[in-house]
């Protein structure tokens, strides 16, 4: 198993992923082990702001979440076999180090996801 000190590693990289959209999205949860970012004009079936994605500190992994995934096949398949691996389910990663180049597409991805996963393009596909 990791040490703590890889995992802090870890999940303060993948941190870093998320929080540069922090200003567009709405911060739910900012501890030293949980990071999760949703929608600020879009609510789910029950009225919570819509979940965008999360970095969360396991026992055995990091965890990268990251809803632009659904209803958009076309970023699954532009994953490297490297970062598929990872996946764990539809919208999950789990890592226990990360290389820079996971990282690079991972930032990518999250930068696409950012730019699709909004009200205009979620109202076409929500049934609520």
């Amino acid at each position: 198993m990791p040490d703590k000190t890889t995992f802090d590693v870890t999940f303060k990289t993948l941190r870093g992923i998320l929080k540069p959209h922090a200003k567009r999205l709405l911060v739910q949860a900012d501890t030293p082990a949980l990071y999760t970012l949703a929608l600020r004009d879009v609510n789910d079936r029950v009225g919570r702001p819509m979940f965008f994605g999360c970095v969360r500190k396991g026992k055995a992994y990091v965890s990268y979440h990251l809803m632009g995934f659904y209803g958009n096949p076309g970023l699954v398949k532009k994953l490297s076999p490297g970062l598929r691996k990872r996946m764990q389910g539809k919208t999950c990663f789990n890592f226990t180090t990360i290389d820079p180049d996971h990282v690079k597409e991972l930032t990518a991805v999250t930068k696409r996801s950012v730019a699709r996963f909004n009200k205009k393009t979620l109202e076409k596909i929500l049934p609520w």
